[in-house]
Order: structure tokens, then C-alpha cells, then sequence
């Protein structure tokens, strides 16, 4: 039996060895699918943290084309 960790066992150790960390802080934040060869990346709704503008930011608010930004 190999002794490496795996590539969850790692990401957990790394996200919760900080000194104030939490088990929460090792919660998976994506969802990644296949299907017919096409990969799909989606952001979990209960992740604790999310790209972009926070809610009621107007920024997020916004429906502006790339193009004219």
C-alpha cells in the first residue's frame, strides 16, 4: 500500500492547518461534471465563498456586455 496521500486528503490538510481553520474551511466549493466530453464547473450554492461581487453589490446587479465594459 502506498503511503501518498490523495489529492482530497491533501487539499483537506492544506485548508485546515492554519491556526484558526475550520472543518468548514475544507468544504468543496465546485461540483465538476462530465458528459460527452465536455466538462461543466460549477459553483456550489453552500459554498462559503463565491467569485465575483457579493450580493447587493451593485456590480453584480449589472447585465453589461463584456464588449462594453
Amino acid at each position: 500500500m502506498s503511503d501518498e496521500k490523495s489529492f482530497e486528503e491533501n487539499r483537506h490538510d492544506q485548508l485546515t492547518s492554519a491556526p484558526k481553520a475550520t472543518e468548514e474551511d475544507a468544504a468543496p466549493r465546485f461540483d465538476v461534471t462530465k458528459h460527452d466530453g465536455v466538462t461543466r464547473i460549477d459553483v456550489r450554492d453552500d459554498a462559503a465563498v463565491r467569485p465575483g461581487p457579493g450580493q447587493g453589490d451593485p456590480a453584480a446587479e449589472e447585465d453589461t456586455p463584456i464588449t462594453e465594459q
